[in-house]
């Protein structure tokens, strides 16, 4: 095959997707300035909003650009969400400083912590995610993932205080319902049992209800799956199906004794 077929394959392929990935980088940026808009003291507010608001205009016309869509009436209104979505965010910060002994200061959470920075740009993702706009909710939440190695999908519903400790590795598929003041470590997955493009429009991962831990490495699956409230759910744990309320669940490790070995 000469060059120029090969030009011309390759030319006829991106034609036929039309696609631009400088949207990912224009995400990133508004997400990175949206979360200093909100918690950094040097930020002003009034200037960064009025920013944010050309950024937003800028990604939505890409991302949007096959819709009929209004995007200084859906700005304003996520604009209005802001308060309630840091009301939210204050209370998971908080509960991280209150519940992990290894926080020295609220400061420390806000600065450091890839749990609290992951939670921030699920809810402000979140918000978007339900104004039903294309590819930048998702976007968002793969540059927390990207950053973290948390991925929660911005479809999730998550209630307050919400504490992820550590947190590398956690799953938290579309339709996850996690309610209220529950606790997540490290390599957590909320998934789907089976996957079937089928099954887009059905749920198709747990709902953990109010005052539940969940520890490292445990696997549940399922959109029938109900973890009741004030439930622990040890590390390592793998279900299937619903768990009553107040009811701890553990992976029972079996240890024995190495055989004695005589030696000659």
């Amino acid at each position: 095959m000469s060059k120029d077929n090969i030009l011309q394959k390759i030319r006829a392929h991106k034609i036929s997707h039309k696609l631009d990935f400088s949207l990912k980088s224009k995400v990133e940026n508004f997400t990175n300035n949206l979360f200093y808009m909100l918690f950094d003291s040097n930020s002003a507010i009034e200037k960064n909003v009025e920013q944010l608001a050309i950024d937003f205009h800028e990604i939505t016309t890409i991302a949007c650009k096959h819709q009929n869509f209004d995007c200084s009436k859906t700005w304003n209104e996520f604009l209005e969400s802001l308060p309630e979505t840091l009301r939210l965010l204050n209370l998971d910060a908080d509960c991280i400083f209150k519940n992990d002994p290894a926080s020295k200061s609220i400061e420390e959470v806000y600065l450091a912590y890839p749990g609290f920075f992951v939670i921030s740009v699920y809810r402000l993702s979140h918000t978007l995610y339900l104004k039903n706009i294309p590819l930048i909710p998702r976007l968002m939440s793969e540059y927390a993932h990207k950053l973290t190695g948390i991925d929660i999908h911005p479809g999730a519903t998550i209630g307050a205080p919400f504490f992820i400790d550590h947190g590398t590795g956690i799953v938290i598929g579309e339709t996850t319902i996690i309610e209220n003041n529950v606790k997540i470590y490290q390599g957590v997955t909320l998934g789907a049992l089976m996957v079937t493009k089928e099954m887009q429009d059905l749920k198709r991962h747990p709902t953990v209800e109010n005052n539940v831990t969940i520890y490292a490495n445990a696997t549940i699956l399922g959109g029938e799956t109900i973890i009741g409230k004030n439930c622990t759910i040890g590390g390592n744990v793998w279900l299937t199906t619903s768990v009553p309320e107040n009811s701890i669940v553990y992976h029972n490790s079996e240890t024995k004794l190495k055989a004695k070995t005589v030696l000659k």
